[in-house]
C-alpha cells in the first residue's frame, strides 16, 4: 500500500464532480510521479561531473578515452593543477565538457518540440514509457563509454527521455486527480524531481571515492529509468482525457469510474467530452493566442516560467558542488554541502505539496519569489566577495 500522504483540500468554488480522493489515484500519481526522478537524478549528476576533474583517477590515470588528448576533463585536470589562482571560472573552462553536459538539454529542448504532438496522438502513458527506455538506453552508453562521442550520444538519448517525459507526467498527473486535490498531486512530479537530484547527491559523495567512480554515477541513472518504464506497463491505466481525445469513450468511462471511486461520473465525463469537442472547434489556437484578448494570460504563462529560470536558481543548484569549492570548502566538504542543500529543496516540496490547495498557488508564487530574492542577493554577495 502506498504511503499515507497529506494533502490539503482546496476551496475552489464551481462545479463539483462525484468521487474523491482514492488510493488507487494516489498510487498512480506516486508512480507517474516518478518520471521526475530521471530528470532529478540527471541534475545532480551533471552537478558533480565538474567535482570529478579534481582527481587525476578518474580523468587521468584512468583514462575516460584511449588517449590523453580526448580525455573529458583532463584540460579542466591540467588547469587545476598548474593554477594556483582563485579564478576558478578559468579552471572549469573546458569545451568538450561543456558539450558533455549541455547535449541533454539541447536534446531535451528539441524533443519537447514534437512531444506534445505525440502525447496527444499515443496517449500520456506511451510517452512516459517511451521517455523511460530512452533515459535507460542512454545510462546504459554513458556508464560503459569508451569515448567522448559515446557520452554525448548517451546524453542526447536521456535528453529526448526527459523532453518526453516532462511533457507527459506532469499533463498525466493533472488528468487524473480529482480537481479539489489537482495542485497538490501534481506537486508529486516536483518533489520526485528533488529526490532525485538528493539521490545522486548522496551517490556521488560515496561513488567519488571509488576507482571509476563516474561510471556508477552515471550508470546508476538506469534504475530510476526502468521504474518508469516498465511499472506503468503494468500498474498504470490511461487518463479518461487521453482516451476520449482517442475516441475510447467507453474504455474512459471504466476508468474514470475506477480512478473516481463512485458509479455516477457522467457529469464529468460529460464535460471531458464537451471540452474536447469545444478544443476541436477552434481554428488557428496559436494564432488566437495573440488577440487581444488572450493576450494577458499568453504573456503571463511565458513569462512565468521563463522568469523562473532566468533568476538563476538551477545555475546554483547545478554547480553546487562548484559554487561551494569557490568559496572555501573542500572537496569532500563541497559535495557534502550539496546533499544539504537537496534535503532542504526536498523538504521545501512537502511544504508546497500541503498549501497549494489550501493557501493558493498566488501566496506560494509571491512567497516562493520573495525568499528567492533576497537569498540569491546573498549568494551573490558572497560569491563576489569569494572572486575577489
Amino acid at each position: 500500500m502506498p504511503p499515507t500522504v497529506v494533502i490539503a483540500k482546496g476551496d475552489e468554488k464551481g462545479k463539483e464532480y462525484p468521487g474523491d480522493l482514492t488510493w488507487y489515484v494516489i498510487w498512480a500519481c506516486l508512480i507517474a510521479g516518478m518520471g521526475g526522478l530521471i530528470f532529478g537524478y540527471d541534475l545532480g549528476i551533471s552537478a558533480h561531473l565538474y567535482k570529478y576533474v579534481n582527481s587525476d583517477a578518474i580523468f587521468m590515470k584512468n583514462r575516460w578515452c584511449y588517449s590523453d588528448a580526448r580525455v573529458l576533463g583532463a584540460d579542466v585536470y591540467k588547469k587545476q593543477k598548474g593554477d594556483i589562482s582563485t579564478n576558478q571560472y578559468c579552471k572549469f573552462d573546458s569545451f568538450k565538457l561543456t558539450l558533455f553536459i549541455s547535449s541533454l538539454y539541447l536534446a531535451a529542448l528539441f524533443a519537447s518540440l514534437v512531444a506534445s504532438d505525440l502525447t496527444r496522438k499515443l496517449g500520456r502513458k506511451v510517452m512516459m514509457i517511451s521517455g523511460g527506455f530512452l533515459f535507460f538506453a542512454g545510462a546504459l552508453i554513458n556508464a560503459l563509454a569508451q569515448n567522448i562521442w559515446m557520452l554525448i550520444v548517451g546524453r542526447i538519448l536521456l535528453g529526448v527521455g526527459v523532453g518526453y517525459t516532462n511533457q507527459s507526467v506532469p499533463l498525466y498527473l493533472s488528468e487524473m486527480a480529482p480537481y479539489k486535490y489537482r495542485g497538490a498531486l501534481n506537486q508529486f512530479f516536483q518533489l520526485s524531481i528533488t529526490i532525485g537530484i538528493l539521490i545522486a547527491n548522496i551517490l556521488n559523495y560515496f561513488f567519488a571515492k571509488l576507482h571509476n567512480g563516474w561510471r556508477y554515477s552515471l550508470g546508476g541513472a538506469m534504475f530510476p529509468a526502468l521504474i518508469i518504464a516498465i511499472v506503468p506497463i503494468f500498474k498504470l491505466p490511461e487518463t479518461a482525457n487521453s482516451l476520449i481525445e482517442r475516441g475510447k469513450l467507453e474504455e474512459a468511462r471504466s476508468i474514470l469510474k475506477k480512478v473516481r471511486g463512485v458509479e455516477d461520473i457522467d457529469m464529468e465525463l460529460d464535460d471531458m467530452i464537451a471540452a474536447r469537442e469545444a478544443s476541436r472547434s477552434v481554428k488557428h489556437p496559436w494564432r488566437n493566442l495573440f488577440q487581444r484578448n488572450y493576450r494577458p494570460q499568453a504573456v503571463m504563462a511565458f513569462l512565468i516560467p521563463s522568469l523562473q529560470q532566468l533568476t538563476g536558481i538551477n545555475a546554483i543548484m547545478f554547480y553546487a558542488p562548484v559554487l561551494f569549492k569557490t568559496i572555501g570548502f573542500g572537496n569532500d566538504a563541497s559535495l557534502m554541502s550539496a546533499v544539504i542543500t537537496g534535503i532542504v529543496n526536498m523538504l521545501s516540496t512537502f511544504v508546497s505539496i500541503y498549501g497549494v490547495d489550501k493557501w493558493g498557488r498566488r501566496a506560494l508564487f509571491l512567497e516562493g519569489g520573495t525568499q528567492m530574492l533576497i537569498c540569491q542577493v546573498r549568494a551573490s554577495i558572497q560569491s563576489v566577495l569569494s572572486f575577489t
